[in-house]
């Protein structure tokens, strides 16, 4: 899936015990691919292979997914180690392995909220952001309703204490496999992935470290991660880099927000973008519509 590509694992100082786990190759300008719930680095096997042409392409999978460490966390840490800050520094100290103190990055889903709060919070290191089938995660809790909680379901399920979410999950892996990957509510459409990548992705719901740190995701976005996007708001802190969003015809996004309008209200550099014939994976399911935004993007 990834020809060419080098596997690295590199320890992150900022985290005592986690590790992260990534693929590189190219040459060039960096850019970080970063993959959404409940997926990988494997999500990127039809686009980053291509961007490697005319980028250095660094894939990892976030801390809690795929190979990458699963550190403890539980309501009395206040589900701090899965905050997006706590990604975005994961995130800032691999590409500093490189040698790379600015990039640029190209994130779906939870990727692409880690990404939002990279920029917030490290504004010198992030040269441009795309990012794909989302809108902010304060944005999306505070105009809740009951269409968007219906598609957004997990949302609300993933958040209960644990080991609710858990058991449910581990001992239902076909009912949930098809609740993410079936095309019915939020992801849109697709039917068919790539037997590898699915491999990938199914290995993560059997897996009890990986489900309850799947949870803690959800669990930090709905408490620390809101407090911390709060916090930024009321001190005005914006994204300061370009950036451009695609979301799914087909998905969420485009029936229940205004993504350009809520992206705008983040930011402070320009902004564009577009809905684009796909459902939630996009990079799965347009790979061509990604590539050309990004080489126009990043190039």
């Amino acid at each position: 899936m990834f020809e060419g590509f080098s596997e690295f694992d590199i320890a992150v100082s900022n985290s005592p015990d986690v590790t992260i786990h990534g693929i590189r190759s190219g040459n060039g300008e960096p850019l970080l691919l970063l993959h959404g719930f409940p997926q990988t680095h494997h999500m990127w096997h039809l686009v980053a292979p291509q961007l490697a042409s005319a980028f250095t392409v660094i894939c990892i999978d976030l801390r809690g997914y795929g190979r990458s460490s699963k550190p403890a966390s539980s309501s009395s840490a206040k589900h701090a180690p899965y905050s997006k800050s706590s990604m975005a520094r994961d995130c800032v100290a691999v590409m500093a392995h490189f040698g790379f103190q600015s990039f640029s990055i190209l994130a779906h889903d939870r990727g692409a909220r880690v990404a939002h709060k990279l920029c917030v919070d490290y504004p010198e290191r992030a040269r441009k952001l795309m990012m794909l089938d989302i809108c902010p995660t304060l944005t999306m809790y505070e105009a809740t309703n009951q269409d968007f909680a219906t598609a957004y379901w997990h949302w609300f399920f993933l958040v209960q204490p644990a080991p609710f979410p858990e058991t449910l999950i581990l001992k239902n892996r076909e009912v949930f496999r098809e609740k993410f990957f079936g095309g019915a509510g939020y992801a849109g459409g697709k039917e068919e992935y790539h037997p590898e990548a699915m491999r990938e992705y199914l290995a993560q719901l059997v897996d009890p470290e990986a489900v309850h740190a799947m949870c803690e995701d959800y669990r930090a976005a709905a408490t620390v991660d809101l407090e911390e996007a709060r916090e930024d708001r009321e001190k005005g802190r914006k994204i300061k880099c370009p950036v451009r969003v695609l979301w799914g015809k087909k998905a969420v996004i485009e029936r229940c927000f205004d993504a350009m309008k809520e992206w705008r209200a983040v930011s402070e550099g320009a902004v564009d973008g577009e809905a684009v014939d796909s459902g939630h994976y996009v990079a799965e399911e347009v790979p061509d519509v990604v590539l050309k935004n990004a080489m126009e993007f990043f190039g």
